[in-house]
């Protein structure tokens, strides 16, 4: 059921005095795109004849095909606590062409589409992220550094810096907007914070992840900080990841939970897990698009580097936590918050789905230290390693059909073009490793 009618919308904004609006989208990649009107274009906004050009949209559209028309979800309706140029609201919204086909290159209607299957096999798809960020002091330009006087490691209290400071206003604005926070503490390494907030149905979710990174960055911009979501930008301590804690209901059910079972799990839970082991190598260019997303998947940091499951320990790329009942979830540990939600979201469900449709049953659960075991012992157990960088996780995409067929031809196609040339720029660059190693020796 719609939350918001279109007449909600307009009260709103009338009581609120809101004089511009912000029709939000994201490219391919998962980069906010925004388009601002005044509340004088509300009525043609609410009736879905907003258009933009799509041919300067990263992975959008070619310049003879360009216009593209925004159709706005009126339950994303919120007001930003934060702008100070008279009061502003936002609407995400979905991309259609203009005659009115959704747009094939939009991620927001990719989940869409794999929800409907979802909810064809009767299954609601909820999903709780976890993500962790940086932050760091700027120069006396402004540019952003990897300098912070924070000395803090996990779960430490006193602040050293504005981080605590700028994360309490984080979580102000956040509920400000809606959202519920559960959770909000310092990470391992210095700089490091997360934020938890409650998870939700898997759109809503999606869209608050993208919500939350615009809200934490523009934070940290007030209190003269800089936000990253970057994977790793300091080598030798921990990196962020965008953990996800997944469950399907039905019936108004929890179809993960099984009392009778050993570990708690449903068959159900079983299938799903085996599908998402199944295709967890082949979406990794999704759920860790960056060259730099391989540099936190290393030992060390409980960054997981192999595929398998457990119930006792953190180093698998899937945990099933304690809680049981209506709280029983997946964990996947994997993913980081460079990567796009809708997409992540959509291919991991889609292999979760097929797991549950195929009959796909996973191996047994390693519940030791995988980072203490030996190539033998791995390869003995059946466990398998996750890509180790980009270009092999672009290869390992292209090799499985599942990927091309939840994405669709057009993000696909555009999604491996861009990141074969990440990849090739990567490897064609001189860092400042070579130089310190090699400048003055040779």
């Amino acid at each position: 059921m719609a939350k918001y009618t279109a007449q909600d919308i307009r009260r709103m904004v009338e009581e609120n005095n809101v004089r511009f609006i912000r029709l939000q989208f994201t490219d391919i990649f998962g980069a906010m795109k925004s388009v601002m009107i005044t509340v004088s274009q509300l009525d043609r906004a609410l009736a879905n004849e907003c258009k933009f050009d799509g041919s300067s949209i990263e992975g959008f559209t070619r310049i003879e095909e360009s216009d593209m028309c925004l159709h706005p979800d009126p339950d994303t309706f919120c007001i930003l606590p934060w702008d100070e140029q008279g009061n502003v609201a936002r609407l995400i919204c979905d991309v259609y062409t203009t005659d009115g086909k959704p747009f094939e290159g939009s991620p927001r209607n990719i989940l869409e589409r794999v929800l409907r299957h979802a909810e064809r096999l009767g299954y609601r798809f909820f999903v709780g992220p976890e993500l962790e960020f940086f932050l760091f002091h700027t120069d006396d330009r402004g540019k952003a550094t990897t300098d912070t006087y924070d000395e803090g490691s996990y779960f430490d209290l006193s602040p050293v810096d504005q981080g605590e400071i700028a994360r309490r206003e984080m979580c102000i604005l956040l509920e400000d907007m809606g959202f519920e926070i559960e959770a909000s503490h310092h990470e391992c390494a210095p700089g490091q914070h997360e934020i938890d907030f409650k998870y939700d149905e898997a759109l809503k979710t999606a869209d608050n992840v993208i919500t939350f990174k615009e809200v934490v960055k523009t934070t940290a911009q007030r209190h003269g900080l800089h936000a990253t979501f970057m994977p790793k930008p300091v080598y030798g301590i921990a990196g962020s990841g965008m953990h996800i804690n997944m469950s399907l209901f039905k019936d108004g059910q929890n179809a993960f939970a099984d009392d009778k079972d050993e570990y708690g799990l449903s068959e159900t839970a079983y299938r799903f897990i085996a599908g998402v082991m199944a295709h967890a190598a082949s979406v990794a260019a999704v759920t860790n698009p960056l060259v730099n997303s391989y540099k936190r998947l290393v030992p060390g940091f409980e960054a997981p580097m192999y595929i398998a499951w457990s119930v006792r320990n953190r180093s698998p790329l899937i945990r099933i936590p304690d809680a049981r009942g209506k709280a029983t979830r997946i964990e996947l540990r994997n993913p980081d918050p460079t990567a796009n939600p809708y997409l992540v979201f959509a291919l991991v469900l889609e292999a979760g789905l097929q797991g549950i449709e195929q009959g796909l049953t996973p191996p047994a659960p390693i519940n030791q230290n995988i980072y203490q075991m030996t190539r033998s012992q791995r390869k003995a157990s059946g466990v398998k390693d996750l890509p180790t960088d980009l270009n092999q996780a672009v290869e390992l995409m292209e090799a499985d059909p599942m990927v091309a067929e939840v994405l669709g031809g057009h993000i696909y196609e555009k999604y491996v073009t861009a990141k074969r040339a990440e990849w090739h720029e990567y490897c064609t660059r001189v860092s400042r490793w070579e130089l310190e190693a090699y400048l003055g020796k040779y």
